[in-house]
């Protein structure tokens, strides 16, 4: 039943390798890279072009197969999939989540094992949108240009190119997770500093509106005896009066 229907997509050419790379970012089991690599092999001048199309048809795909995984959990996975493979990818999602994402672009476990899965574990669509789209870009491009420049030759190449694209990229993606790390663990220490100093600037600005709503020594000598005053203005009322009446 498959195979009819990857005729099918193949006789419709970049429109079929772009609807297989968007129903394989969803549920559909057979990877798009099969497609891909034979439509690349009957026409290898056009081998870019259509891993454009592909590449663009597994990103718009990738949020469909996110929310497919939210709503309906892992269970819509081992209906269609090896148990191992959707295994294997929860414990690697469960590790660290980004760098699932970037392998699992470029592996043989079909990569809407990774978006249902993203759904499912609550992952931020953002990042697995960013990260598919580096991965799958890698795969995509890869075998696209190999056909481009090697032609039919390419056919050999990339019969293993998903274990030799993962080989050499385990430094890369080694090397990304290093740098993010670091710069997370900055951001920390910043906003850590930055929570340290707000409460001391806070005590200083209470101290500041006390200082000022305390009454001044003078302000308290001046009303301390208003009494004083009235008989200070009163005395020298009456000798005037004395005066005047002598």
């Amino acid at each position: 039943m498959f195979q009819t229907f990857l005729d099918l997509l193949k006789h419709h050419g970049p429109l079929g390798l772009f609807i297989h790379s968007f129903l394989d970012a969803i549920i559909f089991p057979i990877p798009a890279f099969y497609s891909q690599v034979s439509l690349s092999a009957i026409n290898p001048s056009n081998a870019i072009w259509l891993a454009t199309v592909g590449y663009i048809g597994c990103l718009l795909g990738t949020p469909i197969g996110y929310y497919l995984g939210k709503i309906m959990g892992k269970s819509v996975l081992y209906r269609f999939l090896k148990k191992e493979w959707i295994d294997a990818a929860t414990t690697r999602f469960q590790k660290n989540g980004e760098a699932a994402i970037l392998i699992g672009s470029f592996t043989p476990i079909p990569f809407k094992v990774f978006t249902i899965l993203s759904g499912c574990l609550n992952f931020p669509l953002w990042r697995l949108i960013a990260y598919a789209a580096l991965g799958r870009a890698i795969k995509f491009y890869v075998v696209g240009i190999l056909f481009y420049l090697f032609g039919l030759s390419a056919h050999s190449m990339v019969k293993d190119i998903s274990i030799y694209i993962f080989i050499g990229s385990i430094p890369l993606i080694a090397v990304f997770l290093y740098v993010r790390s670091r710069i997370r663990k900055k951001k920390a220490a910043a906003a850590l500093a930055l929570s340290e100093i707000a409460p001391s600037e806070d005590a200083g600005v209470q101290q500041e509106t006390l200082e000022l709503e305390e009454p001044s020594l003078d302000t308290k000598s001046a009303n301390a005896n208003p009494a004083e005053d009235k008989e200070d203005r009163i005395v020298p009322d009456a000798k005037h009066q004395r005066t005047v009446q002598s």
